[in-house]
């Protein structure tokens, strides 16, 4: 069942308690451009499929006949389930899970891969969304917007993240104005306040990258209190793209009201990577139920950002993974993860 999104319905905030996490299954696809890469891939996602399955259930979308591969690394305790898929970053192929209290729905946006990167395929990854939506048993809310999940965030009380760069870039969204996408936006989630940022980081600008996804340089940690991305060498183009944000930021109340209180999360030291400026980031960090899953880069700032988040968040565990690979694909450990929440 396929309708326009009905009051009253909204996108709880990650710290919600979840029913589920999502996840997607790495196929050979122009993401991974060998068997080596697919296979340091798989091993990269079944580490943050096994950190989260410590705190709650994970289902896995597997292309068909990858179920094998995927069950040799992730153990029996993880469910796998059969569906075309064109690349694995369930937070963007995935819906966007909303509820009114009693019943979930998925808002299933449209997407053109990360608007039509030039190697990218989404013949199977656009229909996920209304896929997942079907084996959780929900309605599908669908929308005209170009948007993808890593792209927005939310605080559970109104205040939804943007990036000026995804929503009304041209690849995506081209004649909408800011305020029709903020009111299509807000009809989805049920927000009633957008903060947008000019732009994501440099390296989100390379030929993997999203175009400026908000979820690697700002998210909500809880109501009033953002997490953002910082980058304190000079010598890093982000080094005053980051300080611009976090001056912007800090000049923001959000829908209640109340002025934002930032927390700066250093990136790690390493600055490129074959000749490449890195996006490196804990911002794109996963909640889930009792648990932090955190993006590790077997850098010294590691344990500095893990120690932020213990003291953000401490009533759950935080775990490091090593997203290394991931981000070489494009994405981080947010990316390839999406809740269903519990209702």
């Amino acid at each position: 069942m396929t309708s326009r999104t009905p009051a009253g319905f909204r996108m709880p905030p990650e710290w919600a308690p979840h029913e589920r996490t999502w996840m997607a299954w790495p196929s050979t696809n122009p993401t991974f451009t060998n068997e080596q890469e697919l296979a340091e891939a798989r091993t990269a996602w079944a580490s943050v499929a096994r950190a989260v399955r410590r705190f709650e259930p994970v289902t896995m979308v597997v292309a068909p006949g990858d179920a094998p591969s995927a069950r040799a690394l992730l153990g029996d305790d993880i469910e796998l389930v059969e569906r075309d898929l064109d690349d694995a970053w369930m937070r963007d192929i995935g819906p966007t899970f909303v509820t009114d209290g009693t019943q979930l729905a998925a808002v299933d946006w449209v997407f053109n891969g990360w608007g039509a990167a030039d190697w990218a395929r989404w013949e199977h990854d656009s229909k996920i969304a209304r896929h997942v939506a079907d084996v959780a048993g929900v309605p599908v809310h669908a929308s005209p917007l170009v948007n993808e999940g890593g792209a927005i965030h939310v605080d559970g009380e109104g205040t939804v993240l943007l990036t000026d760069t995804v929503q009304l870039g041209p690849e995506r969204n081209p004649g909408w104005t800011r305020a029709q996408v903020e009111a299509e936006i807000h009809a989805r989630l049920g927000t009633t306040k957008a903060i947008w940022l000019p732009r994501g980081l440099t390296g989100d600008y390379g030929m993997y990258g999203t175009r400026g996804h908000v979820d690697i340089v700002a998210a909500f940690a809880r109501p009033g209190v953002v997490v953002a991305h910082t980058q304190p060498d000079p010598a890093h183009p982000d080094h005053e793209l980051c300080k611009a944000n976090v001056a912007l930021l800090r000049s923001q109340t959000d829908a209640r009201g109340r002025a934002l209180e930032v927390v700066e999360v250093p990136a790690p030291t390493v600055l490129q990577e074959d000749g490449e400026w890195v996006d490196y980031s804990y911002i794109n960090h996963y909640i889930c139920n009792g648990g932090v899953v955190l993006c590790a880069f077997d850098d010294p700032r590691d344990e500095i950002a893990a120690g932020i988040f213990r003291r953000l968040f401490p009533d759950r565990t935080v775990t490091l993974v090593d997203a290394r690979t991931i981000f070489a694909g494009g994405g981080g450990i947010h990316c390839i993860t999406q809740q269903q929440p519990k209702v």
